[in-house]
């Protein structure tokens, strides 16, 4: 079974995770298989967290959408480790690395709404 891993860097600060909450309710409302929230850095559930509550939920194979913007450090090298470690542990279990939000049209709109709103 298909699933996916929404994936924030995480903060000290409540409201940034209230906000990440709001906005993965937002974009999964009509998505139809099981979504599980986690952060690298700060909150809960860590990575390994989240990729076992899919598990649970019997999803075997997990795309990872990160909730960062570019390309930096933890794309490149920390999240890949954190699951090159954690598929060590679950034979049978795919896990792929989706893109970042980048350089995409709806978010330069959401850029020129707020710069002309």
């Amino acid at each position: 079974m298909n699933g996916a891993l929404i994936l924030a860097h995480g903060s000290r600060e409540k409201k940034t995770e209230d906000t990440f909450h709001a906005i993965v309710k937002m974009a999964t409302k009509d998505v139809e298989i099981p979504v599980e929230t986690a952060f690298m850095e700060f909150g809960r559930p860590n990575i390994s967290g989240g990729l076992n509550k899919l598990i649970e939920k019997g999803v075997t194979n997990i795309k990872v959408v990160p909730y960062f913007l570019f390309s930096g450090i933890h794309i490149r090298e920390d999240i890949p480790q954190e699951i090159d470690e954690f598929l060590k542990e679950h034979k049978g279990v795919t896990i792929t690395l989706g893109q970042t939000l980048g350089e995409d049209p709806r978010i330069a709109q959401v850029l020129a709404d707020r710069i002309t709103g």
